[in-house]
């Protein structure tokens, strides 16, 4: 088996790409507040093929605006940050990463309107308000689609989004950070301009190219192909990548009890939408400890995560205490789910990130 994995390096590239693929699959069930969805028909009349273009018809017609708008508040929210971290205002082109995102966008997009193999997925409704009742009960609706999952949407459009990283990281890495930006404000704006629901579906396929963005993952699948399959690193990365989101789930729940009144530049930690960031977040310092065990280095996290955070961090009004907290909280959920001999592999990389925002480097 080993020597047939290392002629192959494919075989550790799917393996893991498969497995995140998974955490698509696993929760398929969306939750929505919208009191206008009374019935099972108004949910099969969104998800239909017609339904679909019409959403997709939508966001495309206003793609090239937003493209635009994205921009400017992502210049607007990063232009000191190009003096103070004293990066080349030539290497930031805006036209190259609003086209570069329009075209990522694009495809998505006609990716929501094709044809698959039918699925149910289930919606649990907040009913109440729209009969006229004073009490709210759930109620789930499930139905059948045709549509592509968004687990399928990773293996179609996860390498053009890693093509994108990697030409960015390899000027300069802080650059990733102008152009998550541009992706994040673009998501957030074409949704919404739909439905609670339609948001709801579209906003799964956007999250897909959120975590390919925010996350290394095509480097973390180009790593594990190098390993022979029974590799002890590869397999402790296995046994921790489906942990990942319970496990980040976990750690903004503390950080949630712990600082109960913090309020960064969107909200409270509390708040549904800050909550999510958060989560992509520590998803994405996971996806960073994986690369680094895989690459036996802690390369990426100093020349990518690092100059990264200390850029968007500060305007985003991200208090380096509540990182700190993340990062403990991190360990201490990883050291409790992980087998001890998986643990040792990511110790050392897990004190190296604690040590770079400890107070002593960030006041």
């Amino acid at each position: 088996m080993s020597t047939q994995t290392l002629a192959d390096p494919n075989i550790g590239n799917e393996t893991l790409a498969k497995q995140w693929a998974k955490k698509y699959v696993q929760n398929l069930e969306l939750e929505t507040q919208d009191e206008q969805l009374s019935d099972r028909l108004k949910l099969a009349k969104v998800v239909s093929q017609e339904g679909r273009e019409r959403t997709a018809q939508t966001l495309s017609n206003t793609l090239r605006l937003v493209s635009a708008q994205a921009w400017n508040k992502t210049e607007a929210l990063l232009a000191k940050e190009v003096q103070r971290h004293h990066i080349d205002p030539r290497l930031i082109n805006p036209w190259e990463i609003a086209a570069d995102s329009f075209r990522i966008y694009d495809k998505v997009l006609a990716v929501y309107t094709q044809q698959g193999k039918p699925q149910n997925i289930s919606v649990s409704v907040a009913m109440g308000a729209a009969n006229g009742s004073a009490h709210f009960y759930e109620q789930e609706i499930e139905v059948q689609t045709d549509r592509i999952p968004p687990s399928r949407l990773a293996t179609i459009v996860g390498g053009d989004i890693g093509t994108i990283r990697k030409k960015y990281t390899a000027t300069d890495p802080r650059l990733i950070g102008f152009v998550s930006m541009q992706f994040h404000y673009t998501s957030q704006m074409l949704l919404e301009l739909l439905s609670p629901v339609e948001q709801m579906l579209v906003g799964s396929y956007f999250k897909v190219i959120d975590d390919h963005l925010y996350m290394p993952l095509q480097r973390a699948y180009e790593a594990a192909a190098n390993l022979d399959y029974n590799s002890p690193i590869l397999q402790a990365v296995q046994h921790w990548l489906p942990l990942g989101t319970e496990i980040a789930v976990a750690v903004c729940d503390r950080a949630i009890e712990q600082y109960p009144h913090y309020t960064s530049y969107t909200g409270k930690l509390s708040n549904p939408t800050v909550k999510i960031s958060s989560i992509r977040d520590v998803e994405m310092f996971q996806v960073y400890l994986w690369v680094c065990a895989l690459e036996s280095n802690i390369d990426v996290v100093q020349q990518e995560l690092f100059p990264l955070c200390v850029m968007l961090y500060p305007p985003l009004k991200v208090n380096w205490e509540l990182v700190r907290s993340l990062v403990q909280f991190l360990n201490e959920e990883v050291r409790d789910r992980l087998a001890p001999r998986d643990f040792k592999i990511f110790s050392s990389y897990l004190q190296s990130v604690k040590m770079m925002f400890s107070p002593e480097v960030l006041s």
